[in-house]
């Protein structure tokens, strides 16, 4: 910035800056304290407003037309619970006037939220029961797609029925799973559409159709899951015709004689399964037409699946009607407890030889085959023991012993009933399981079932080693390695929630000798990750986690990429979250650099910025959480490890140069009073620290905050060489910015930033002193000309801005006393102690800066930049009020001519200018500030016309 001359039109205006006495403008600042009365004040009062109306036809300008009238304001949501309008008082309300005769229908008659519902499961049926054998379908139409039905609508509904069973089909062959899955959504749309259009008949005909498919057991092993499709098309059925008035008494008697009509057209199928399973889709519908129809029908369908031969399909069969039974009438408990009871005695049939020479032409073995009646026995059991009482529990157990502990029965029985029921009887669970069959059902699946319930409630405290031990016996001799880890992971639960790392490292230890043999870690990983979350909810105490010997041998098993990284990052989640103190741990550190290290290492170009952010926060979160007290030393030894495990990730690299600037400081806080060289010399090697690692970040705004940052840190432990070289090198960086910056993927200008950082910087130089070596104010000059150099936007006014704020900063150091200062670190204010040549060196650059403003505001009006013109004005203004000496008469004119000129074309705030004017008034009131009197007057509001 030229400084040599001052231009003509300026010379003398600026001669020097006001004098200031900032303690006394400080008390002038305080805010005035004024008693209130609590008794007249609350803040949750409600607050009343006058509300004032003009009557409709009055005069224009007349007073005496007008009523007042007092009302509320909006509502207050905390005044309106007290007077119970607010929506939580009103439900209570509304829940209040039910009797207690319909409170208890309603609970009767619904399942609450503890019960699992069918959909919860479905998934997981279609998930684990699947085949890659071909499949067939029926369709029951041979029409083409879109073929209209108008034909069929001309015969008469009953004619219609007759046909059902007989009319056209075809057989789709060798269908995959997923060609068929799609067939049988093919079926449930066909079937909302033809109910939509009123096409009964048809709809009927594919449930009917559908249903017969549940009669083929040809791929055994898909049954479960075809059991699931097929009855997707029941329920939708059953929804279609569920859509009754709630009460008998609201039906006529037309819609009853329809609904019968159905039932008897039903009642006509002539195979059992369908007339089973679509008389109970529309279960619901019995009440419509009989106060007991729910009642008397349950026990006569429960009968009839005693006539079905295939043990599965009628396994099946029973819980679909348990399903619609719980939905319909859950109190109606009888007719679920008669269908346990009658699958009991169809197990027999299971080593009967026409199941025998079925699973023999199936290739399926016992084991397998057994497995395919779980989904059916487990929610049949699931609905028996809901809400059911401990006697009938029991029953339900004893019953089981009877048939010889059957593992299948027992298997289903530990995963129906409620947790708390079996780990209350643990050790008795244990003695059944051992009195199994080891031939048809695994063991290890038995306890498996018992691991879950005991991972939701507890056993008795004195039995827990014992069943631990129980279990791990039998898991531990599992050879196949899937299915070892899917119990072992089960029982890692249970170990990590009621022993400690020495009993979890032995688990540990015993995972690792079955899983890493022909690396069979790697087909579960995601059991493997299961075992990591147990362990992690349970030790939050990672000097205990990190001693137990297998546990980071156990992360070692986690070879593919993203799976450890995964696994490491879930570690850092809980250390994060529950690391509450710092931590100097020596086994801590080390084996959380190994897993911070193994998420940095896992960037590469590739790697999302999001994931590359994500990663950074959870080192950082690491980093922030080590303390070494006061050996400050090892924390610096620590950060220069961490700088160079962590360099591809600029967030780290920030946060330890701000980790390393605090340490600095915290030196000086500890060591007050005691400035050995070997304190000095530390401070020294942190600056360094910062100074050296600055330069290796990629973002132009990082480097320049820090090296600020880095700077005031400098200065404020007396590190004044080591300030300076900061100071310089952000003075160097600013060419380098470039005009726009990417902020969240999108293109911004970078001025704005720069001026936030350049203001920053000039208000830190106030107590930079002056270099012996290079002259009077040379960091302010030296950046003042870089901002002369920079190449700013067209049509921009930043660099006049910057200009106008270094005025103020120009006028602070011409002060006897600075506002503010740094302990121990001699400021101009001391160096010069008002030299005369030191105030004259400023007012010239004063008058520079303000000569380059007003040729910028001259350069304005001639391009009719009003708008621009008047804005810069305006904060030309606002700093020589403030800062600048107005008894010189030159600069009290040009502050007038600014206001002028600010104000010339109605551009200015006419509330900021009518508040700017008060507050100079104000000014003026003071004996040191009666001078603005003459100025203030001169300074009139001027309004666009």
């Amino acid at each position: 910035c030229p400084h040599t001359h001052c231009p003509p039109h300026t010379a003398g205006i600026c001669k020097r800056s006001r004098w200031r006495k900032y303690d006394v403008e400080l008390q002038r600042c305080h805010a005035e304290s004024l008693p209130v009365e609590f008794g007249d004040y609350h803040p949750l009062k409600p607050i009343m407003v006058t509300d004032t109306k003009t009557r409709r036809g009055a005069r224009k300008g007349s007073t005496s037309s007008s009523s007042s009238s007092s009302s509320s304001a909006a509502p207050d949501p905390l005044s309106s619970m007290l007077d119970g309008t607010d929506p939580l008082s009103m439900f209570a309300a509304a829940s209040a006037s039910e009797t207690p005769a319909m409170s208890k229908e309603k609970e009767d008659d619904a399942v609450g939220p503890d019960f699992e519902s069918w959909s919860a499961k479905r998934g997981e049926i279609l998930a684990r029961f699947t085949t890659t054998e071909k499949l067939s379908i029926v369709s029951p139409f041979s029409q083409a797609p879109g073929s209209s039905a108008v034909s069929e609508k001309v015969r008469t509904r009953l004619e219609e029925l007759d046909d059902l069973e007989e009319g056209s089909q075809r057989e789709l062959l060798n269908l995959s799973q997923q060609d068929y899955a799609n067939r049988i959504e093919e079926l449930n749309q066909s079937l909302k559409e033809a109910w939509a259009s009123d096409q009964k008949v048809k709809a009927l005909k594919i449930v009917i159709q559908c249903s017969k498919l549940l009669s083929d057991t040809s791929v055994i092993q898909f049954y479960p899951s075809k059991f699931v499709l097929i009855t997707d098309i029941l329920d939708t059925f059953g929804e279609c015709r569920r859509s009754l008035p709630d009460s008998p008494h609201n039906v006529n008697d037309t819609a009853k004689e329809t609904c019968l009509n159905w039932f008897y057209k039903i009642a006509s199928i002539r195979e059992l399964l369908p007339r089973l399973y679509v008389e109970a889709a529309i279960l619901k519908c019995n009440r419509f037409l009989n106060k007991s129809g729910i009642q008397d029908t349950l026990p006569r369908l429960t009968s009839m699946i005693r006539g079905i031969g295939d043990p599965l399909v009628a396994a099946y069969a029973r819980a679909y009607l348990c399903r619609v039974g719980m939905e319909v009438a859950p109190h109606l408990k009888d007719s679920l407890n008669r269908n346990f009871f009658d699958l009991l005695g169809t197990f027999r049939q299971i080593s009967g030889e026409s199941v025998q020479n079925q699973l023999v032409m199936q290739r399926v073995e016992v084991p397998e085959y057994l497995t395919l009646y779980s989904p059916a026995i487990n929610w049949i059991l699931q609905c028996i023991a809901y809400r059911a009482p401990e006697p009938l529990l029991t029953e339900m157990m004893e019953r089981c012993k009877t048939l010889g502990n059957n593992a299948l029965l027992l298997n289903s029985v530990m995963r129906a009933f409620r947790p708390e029921f079996v780990a209350a009887r643990a050790t008795d669970f244990i003695c059944m399981i051992k009195d199994c069959d080891e031939a048809g059902f695994p063991k290890h699946l038995l306890f498996g079932s018992l691991g879950r319930s005991l991972a939701c409630a507890d056993p008795p405290e004195s039995e827990r080693l014992t069943i631990l031990n129980e279990a791990w016996k039998v898991i531990t001799k599992v050879r196949s390695p899937r299915d070892y880890i899917s119990c072992a992971e089960i029982w890692v639960e249970f170990t990590c929630r009621h022993f400690t790392k020495r009993e979890v490292n032995t688990v540990l230890a015993d995972i690792i000798k079955h899983m890493t043999p022909d690396r069979a870690f790697e087909d579960a990983y995601t059991q493997l990750q299961s075992v990591i979350r147990k362990i992690l909810t349970y030790f939050h105490d990672f000097s205990v986690l990190f001693s137990m010997e297998r546990f980071l041998p156990f992360l070692d098993m986690f070879q593919k990429d993203s799976v450890r990284v995964e696994v490491c990052r879930s570690i850092m989640e809980v250390f994060i979250k529950h690391q509450v103190e710092p931590t100097r741990d020596p086994v801590i550190l080390n084996a959380m650099l190994h897993i911070c290290k193994t998420m940095h290492d896992s960037v590469n170009a590739l790697t999302l910025e999001d994931e590359k952010r994500s990663l950074a926060l959870l080192i950082i979160g690491f980093i922030r959480m080590v303390s070494f007290g006061r050996d400050f030393e090892q924390q610096l030894s620590f950060c220069v490890e961490a700088r160079a495990t962590f360099c591809n990730l600029e967030p780290v690299l920030v946060q330890l140069i701000h980790t390393v600037n605090q340490l600095s400081m915290e030196t000086r806080r500890v060591m007050r009073g005691n400035h050995s060289r070997k304190t000095a010399a530390f401070v020294r090697a942190c600056a360094a620290y910062s100074f050296i690692t600055i330069p290796s970040l990629s973002s132009i705004f990082s480097r320049l905050s820090l090296c600020l940052l880095s700077a005031q840190v400098a200065l404020a432990n007396q590190c004044l060489s080591q300030a300076d070289a900061f100071f310089k090198a952000a003075v160097s960086i600013l060419p380098e910015v470039p005009r726009s910056i990417s902020v969240e993927g999108k293109l911004r200008s970078s001025e704005s930033f720069l001026l936030d950082f350049i203001n920053n910087f000039l208000a830190t130089l106030l107590v930079v002193p002056d270099h012996p070596e290079h002259g009077v104010l040379y960091l302010v000059r030296g950046l003042l000309n870089m901002v002369q150099d920079y190449t700013w936007e067209d049509n921009s006014d930043a660099k006049v801005r910057v200009y106008i704020s270094a005025l103020p900063l120009l006028a602070a150091m011409s002060q006897e006393t600075y506002i503010y200062s740094i302990p121990k670190v001699d400021s101009n204010e001391t160096l010069y102690g008002g030299d005369p040549k030191f105030l004259s060196e400023i007012n010239k650059l004063c008058e520079t800066l303000i000569g380059q403003i007003l040729d910028h505001l001259k350069v304005l009006g001639r391009d009719e930049n009003t708008r621009r013109q008047g804005a810069l004005a305006f904060s030309l203004f606002g700093v020589l009020v403030s800062h600048g000496d107005l008894r010189n008469n030159k600069l009290s004119q040009l502050t007038v001519n600014l206001w002028n000129l600010s104000h010339k074309h109605g551009y200015c705030d006419t509330r900021i200018s009518v508040r700017t004017l008060e507050h100079i008034k104000h000014q003026a009131q003071q004996p040191d500030m009666a001078h603005l009197t003459d100025t203030v007057q001169r300074l009139a509001l001027q309004t666009r016309t």
